[in-house]
């Protein structure tokens, strides 16, 4: 079977690469990316080692696209993956647009022409800012959780945020890109008869990722906390409450083998959450005392200030991925965090390389 990996060079899309080699037998992969992103060329020494086909080129390009050879199966893990995005003057909207969305589009027509299998890595952030920021909350300790007394809006259970959530907008620009990703794949899948897999990933987490305060949190804080750089918890009244779970990449590959090897159309949502769930669920702050626990005690400034797109809780809920594929998440908070942990030991400038 041939793979093609979009953003092969990324944090996301490397950790795929290497977990597929390891646990599929006869893969063939190609990785593509534009290497627009400091330290991807890390990633890239590895692709000739492991047999990877590596393509320098860029889904918004459509010629760098006709030089691919057909392939039975395209993930994209293509994307700007902040939240802030479009907004915060480092990309402009435009440039979010067409790397989120017509990149995406691009790819869906590479699909239609070789009948090729499309599974979209897109994100809990296609959920409604609105509805997301009304959620009932309150303190619990050492960060925040769902209000279970009060009434819970529809797609909110015990075990986070289901499918059926809201996704109406506003969301953001980033989370709008993924939506319409979403949207469009499902209605070229559709139209063009070519299988189609939706993973919603909650936040992605490991060693080796580009931390930066709006994307790679885990990776930034404990790299920060490390070389003993500013840090501080932002809104919510500066005290590091809001609360995120965390997933390792290497935990999909059980489901895209899955995916990858199903026969059969309609059987199975083509939508699902994949999260590290309730269990690996950490704030801020709780994830400042693990760090102070390893390094030593390092200063934290509040800033009250909102930030825009900010939410006090995230959780998704993965319950349908565990009825329709048996899945569940495997690496567990403390493992990811104390695997950033290593690598910030071993690659102390890995901040001042990622963020440049």
């Amino acid at each position: 079977m041939k793979i093609l990996i979009t953003g092969a060079c990324g944090f996301v899309g490397n950790c795929l690469v290497e977990a597929l080699l390891e646990n599929c037998e006869g893969l063939e992969i190609i990785g593509l990316d534009n290497l627009s992103r400091a330290g991807s060329e890390i990633n890239r020494s590895n692709f000739k080692k492991q047999g990877v086909t590596f393509i320098h080129g860029d889904i918004r390009s459509i010629s760098d696209l006709e030089t691919i050879p057909p392939v039975d199966w395209v993930i994209d893990a293509a994307a700007n993956p902040s939240v802030l995005a479009g907004k915060d003057g480092s990309t402009s909207s435009r440039q979010l647009i067409e790397n989120n969305l017509y990149g995406t589009v691009n790819l869906l027509e590479f699909c239609k022409q070789h009948k090729a299998g499309f599974i979209l890595l897109s994100t809990s952030r296609v959920y409604a800012l609105k509805e997301l920021s009304s959620i009932p909350i309150v303190t619990d300790g050492t960060h925040f959780s769902v209000n279970q007394t009060a009434t819970l809006p529809q797609g909110l259970t015990v075990n986070g945020i289901s499918e059926n959530f809201s996704t109406t907008p506003p969301l953001s620009l980033y989370g709008n890109t993924k939506l319409a990703s979403e949207n469009l794949a499902i209605e070229y899948s559709d139209a063009f008869d070519f299988p189609l897999w939706i993973n919603r990933c909650g936040v992605l987490a490991g060693k080796g990722q580009f931390g930066r305060p709006d994307q790679g949190i885990l990776a930034y804080w404990v790299h920060s906390w490390a070389q003993k750089k500013p840090l501080r918890y932002i809104g919510f009244e500066g005290k590091g409450l809001q609360t995120r779970d965390f997933l390792h990449p290497k935990d999909l590959v059980s489901v895209i083998k899955k995916q990858i090897n199903h026969i059969g159309r309609g059987q199975k949502p083509i939508i699902s959450n994949f999260s590290g769930g309730i269990h690996s669920a950490r704030s801020l702050l709780e994830m400042s005392n693990w760090c102070e626990n390893r390094f030593g005690p390092h200063e934290v400034t509040s800033d009250l200030s909102p930030r825009p797109f900010d939410i006090p809780w995230m959780i998704l809920d993965s319950q349908q991925a565990k009825k329709e594929w048996d899945w569940e998440p495997t690496t567990p908070f403390e493992d990811i965090i104390e695997e950033i942990a290593q690598h910030s030991e071993t690659h102390p400038t890995w901040l001042d390389l990622s963020i440049a």
